[in-house]
């Protein structure tokens, strides 16, 4: 199976993304980011476990079912939420958390890419 040219092609343009929503950040506004957490302990809802994490580092839980966007739990335990650079900072120092990034949206310029569609 040849696909080293596509793995190529996103090893270039996710530096790209990741330096625009950076951008983003740092220019005062919020975006939106990638929280992956410790996946919640048994017999507590994803949801609930999750929104504490971010509740507890915005101050408050209606804060942070305002920043909260989506929550994933089947694939990776995480979420993503709208965040301002102190807000990021402040998750960042939640023991919980293991890593933050940008969210970025990433498309092809073409369906026909080296052969494969």
């Amino acid at each position: 199976m040849k696909h080293p040219a596509s793995i190529s092609l996103v090893l270039v343009l996710l530096p790209l993304a990741v330096t625009t929503a950076s951008a983003a950040a740092t220019a005062g506004g919020a975006a939106n980011y990638l929280v992956y957490v410790d996946p919640h302990p048994p017999g507590v809802d994803c949801q609930k476990y999750q929104l504490g994490i971010l509740a507890a580092a915005l101050g408050g839980e209606e804060k942070a079912k305002a920043a909260m966007v989506y929550n994933y739990r089947n694939v990776m335990s995480g979420f993503s939420a709208r965040l301002t650079p102190s807000e990021l900072e402040a998750l960042k120092k939640q023991p919980q958390v293991n890593r933050v990034l940008p969210s970025a949206t990433l498309s092809l310029m073409s369906s026909n890419f080296d052969g494969v569609s």
